[in-house]
């Protein structure tokens, strides 16, 4: 009868056994398959941060789906739509025609004729007109809108009004800005100009460095971001202006610090508190559009600089005026002083204890308008 075989097995053999079993029991993915899962992730990525920086499309007024169209608009050379809003005497009886230029955030509503005394209007025989600015209210979005685009457009709209060979310009704010290009385009076209409280952009040429840079450092941290990003990397700016985790622009967001003891005050304006009326009309057709494109033209790279310009008025035809208040938490009165010392033919106001909505104060646009029609009375 056969007996069985006993076999010893030593410690280290069944050690051996045991990690070669685990071994071949653990699950591994192909060093191909894990190359796959790497590129699937960074193109998930890609694709992410790309439509993150991507803006929706416009609501185009008048479009399937967009606001409707309650104004009325020309019809620019290039197809695009442009609102405005008559104000004052009728065009046939003015002695002075006035193109008005709103600021940043605001629409055709916001002209300077709100802020004028009728009686005053009536005395000078003043026509106003503003509009609506690319993108903003009822006017079509520009995807191509620069400095001279705009300024071309103003005098489209002149041209299409019938407002004469020359007329006014008052910008205010960043409307003030876009002034500056109308000086550069179509100073030709100009019977005189006022810049109220215009917007600087610190990276204008010709301007001392440690001018602009204290100039620049003087804005709230979170400004500075969202200036810089609208300088350097404008493809950035609705992103960086639309994410949660640093905040953006103080303007957008309506933050009362950079407001003035006097702007506060005249927050609480009745003329301000029209402005609820159409608020939501400014942005109406995105804020990518009116807004963010804002940003990209006027703190990006300009073809020339304010300090550059020449008089448009050598004979004293006509006159520009600049309008500044000296506590202005917005736009540093610094970079206005050294245009002014720069440009000695503009007739400079700085108003003491003023912020950047001093226009809202009573009186002060009747003394605009005076000083700016002085010439011509």
């Amino acid at each position: 009868m056969a007996g069985g075989v006993n076999r010893k097995i030593s410690a280290a053999s069944a050690r051996a056994h045991t990690r070669k079993a685990k071994q071949s029991n653990s699950f591994q993915l192909p060093s191909g398959m894990i190359k796959k899962v790497v590129a699937l992730l960074f193109v998930g990525i890609v694709s992410w941060a790309y439509q993150a920086i991507q803006p929706p499309q416009p609501k185009i007024c008048g479009s399937p789906g967009g606001p409707p169209v309650t104004a009325p608009r020309i019809k620019l050379s290039d197809g695009r739509h442009l609102a405005y809003k008559e104000l004052g005497v009728s065009k046939d009886s003015a002695k002075y025609k006035i193109i008005s230029v709103h600021g940043f955030d605001s629409c055709r509503h916001d002209s300077i004729a709100r802020f004028l005394s009728p009686e005053l209007v009536q005395e000078l025989g003043v026509y106003i007109v503003s509009f609506d600015r690319p993108g903003y209210g009822e006017s079509d979005p520009n995807p191509k809108r620069t400095l001279k685009s705009m300024a071309l457009d103003i005098e489209e709209l002149a041209n299409q009004l019938g407002l004469g060979s020359k007329f006014y310009v008052v910008g205010i704010s960043m409307g003030g800005q876009l002034t500056w290009s109308v000086l550069r385009y179509i100073p030709h076209r100009l019977a005189g100009a006022a810049l109220v409280a215009p917007v600087v952009n610190f990276w204008w040429t010709g301007f001392p460095a440690n001018l602009s840079n204290e100039a620049f450092n003087q804005q709230l941290w979170n400004d500075r971001w969202a200036l810089g990003v609208a300088h350097r990397t404008p493809w950035l700016t609705y992103w960086w202006n639309t994410q949660k985790w640093f905040p953006g622009s103080s303007v957008i967001n309506g933050i009362s610090v950079v407001l003035s003891p006097q702007d506060k005050e005249l927050q609480n304006s009745p003329k301000k508190q029209e402005k609820k009326k159409y608020q939501a009309e400014v942005r109406q057709q995105g804020e990518f559009e009116s807004l963010h494109r804002d940003m990209n033209v006027g703190f990006g790279k300009w073809d020339f600089s304010p300090v550059e310009l020449e008089n448009p008025f050598p004979n004293n035809e006509g006159s520009v005026h600049l309008w500044q208040g000296d506590e202005d938490m917005l736009v540093p009165v610094s970079m206005q002083r050294y245009i002014v010392q720069k440009l000695p033919w503009i007739h400079y106001h700085e108003l003491a204890g003023a912020g950047h909505l001093f226009t809202e104060a009573e009186g002060m646009c009747d003394k605009i308008i005076k000083e700016l029609l002085e010439g011509k009375k």
